[in-house]
């Protein structure tokens, strides 16, 4: 259900010959370095939005709106958005085209990398279609369709500099999305699992196929929804501090874990406190198996380990 706006015109989404024209009047050809396949389905944006459970009162961030089809369904739904694109011709035709398609509701479009955009960048950029009021409250979720080449990095970004982020629902390469939801002991669980099960509780929300895109992908989809740990969340309050000394004290032991996959925890992080020995009493402290390997250990025994680490 689309969100009430009194007195503005119904959203007009985006199909393929929009899509296309808009691509031609830019004289824009999708480029795989920037990850860009822009999504021209209105019902597929719809279900993104659907999947992601937000409504009129959630302030939307997306990253990578390209053309705009799911950042129309985004104004639709919340009445606002905000959103980070990094290709200038992108970001100067965007609000112009929720302008058109979605009169009266405000866009805060940041021209910006998603690597290195920060909570300081958005607040500063200019708001579109309405006042800086608007969007003056941080973002509460996350929704985007990521450039399949960073969306792990950029994913675990915006996770860490918009602490005020409840709810994600990104859409990812199919295999990616396997990974961030895999539980431990899985074939997929490795440190993208456990670096995002550290925000809050991560699943699988459905595939997407590829002829919903412009150019279509080779390979399929996949959307993966985080209820990110904290007051109001369905994932409840965060088991562990969910902040920068935390994940500074944790990645490190979750990257020498997974390095090499084969070996045991004793010695894969032999290199991390500097023998084997010593790798096997942090361990044993921490009441974990020495003879484990790091596929084993779940987020709650990364973050116990670094606490040993950290004289904590």
């Amino acid at each position: 259900m689309a969100a009430d706006h009194p007195g503005a015109p119904p959203v007009r989404y985006l199909g393929p010959a929009e899509i296309r024209d808009l691509a031609t009047g830019l004289g824009l050809s999708p480029t795989k370095k920037l990850g860009q396949n822009f999504v021209h389905d209105p019902n597929t944006v719809r279900r993104i939005v659907d999947a992601a459970g937000i409504g009129p009162g959630d302030h939307p961030v997306e990253v990578g709106p390209g053309l705009g089809s799911l950042t129309l369904a985004l104004l639709d739904r919340c009445g606002r958005a905000s959103a980070v694109e990094i290709d200038p011709r992108l970001a100067e035709l965007l609000p112009a085209t929720c302008a058109e398609r979605a009169p009266g509701r405000p866009l805060r479009l940041v021209r910006a990398d998603a690597m290195t955009v920060t909570a300081a960048d958005l607040a500063a950029a200019e708001v579109h279609g309405g006042t800086a009021a608007a969007l003056a409250d941080p973002p509460t979720a996350l929704v985007a369709n990521l450039p399949y080449n960073v969306s792990v990095p950029v994913l675990l970004h915006m996770l860490a500099e918009f602490p005020g982020i409840r709810t994600v629902l990104v859409m990812v390469q199919a295999e990616v999305a396997d990974r961030l939801a895999a539980a431990p002991g899985s074939r997929a669980y490795g440190v993208p699992s456990v670096k995002a099960a550290f925000h809050g509780r991560v699943r699988r929300a459905g595939a997407i196929g590829r002829t919903v895109f412009w150019p279509a992908p080779k390979v399929d989809s996949g959307l993966v929804r985080i209820d990110v740990f904290g007051p109001g969340s369905p994932a409840g309050e965060a088991p562990w501090p969910v902040d920068a000394a935390t994940r500074e004290a944790v990645w490190p032991l979750v990257d020498a874990a997974f390095a090499q996959r084969r070996k045991t925890l004793r010695a894969a992080l032999a290199g991390h406190y500097g023998s084997a020995a010593a790798a096997e009493a942090a361990l044993r402290a921490a009441g974990v198996d020495p003879g484990l390997r790091g596929e084993r250990l779940g987020v709650a025994d990364f973050v116990r380990l670094a606490g040993v680490a950290a004289g904590r």
